[in-house]
């Protein structure tokens, strides 16, 4: 079932780091192919013709694109491997809930980048108290998201707070370190071997993204 994996991405795109992060928890073998997004290649375009984006994974000649679509595809395709998703229906629905509700916050978190003087104080609640919800209400006093390991919402939640950390490091703010249990997950989640092969460093990721934040602030 396996064979013929290729995985399109780029190595700074937080949904394509979650799917490498999840073939490995798998043990699956796969092609990475990365993209050059200013001339985005011919199958590319021919695998994602909608949205024309990365991540897209290949499955015996089949696209799949979307992250966490592409991440429930690979737990039900090779459910005996490591689960990525909860086997019990009300942890998988949690799972869910609190993915589509980071997701539905990222224009809140990505705003901050932009943010003036003058509107940087009401980001910032609004942020704060996003990962509040997030930290008592999702998190709770567990280890991972998903309980002892990691798992669907960790994977999604942990590559973006990773991205999250580059747009504080470039704006010269904390913020996530004063949602204390919050801030322990994620450097568990940043211990995590897979974590640690396939995604780069926050420092690699400021050094990609700052020239184009200063490059769009001084136009």
């Amino acid at each position: 079932m396996e064979e013929d994996l290729k995985l399109f991405s780029v190595w700074y795109s937080p949904s394509g780091c979650r799917v490498k992060c999840a073939l490995q928890l798998k043990g699956l073998e796969y092609e990475y192919i990365e993209e050059d997004l200013s001339n985005k290649s011919d199958l590319l375009l021919q695998y994602n013709p909608v949205h024309k984006k990365v991540p897209v994974l290949v499955h015996g000649g089949k696209p799949l694109a979307e992250s966490m679509i592409i991440l429930e595809y690979i737990d039900e395709t090779w459910p005996d491997k490591y689960p990525i998703l909860p086997r019990d229906p009300h942890e998988r629905s949690k799972a869910r809930f609190w993915t589509k509700y980071i997701a539905d916050k990222e224009s809140t978190f990505s705003s901050l980048i932009r943010a003036t003087e003058e509107t940087k104080e009401e980001k910032m609640n609004e942020i704060m108290e996003a990962l509040k919800n997030l930290e008592e209400l999702g998190l709770g006093d567990n280890k991972f998201f998903a309980g002892d390991d990691i798992g669907f919402a960790d994977l999604a939640i942990g590559t973006f707070m990773r991205w999250f950390r580059v747009v504080e490091e470039i704006k010269e703010m904390k913020i996530l370190e004063t949602c204390t249990r919050l801030q322990a997950w994620f450097e568990r989640f940043n211990e995590v071997p897979v974590v640690q092969e396939n995604l780069p460093s926050i420092d690699e990721l400021v050094a990609h993204y700052k020239p184009h934040y200063l490059a769009s602030i001084s136009q």
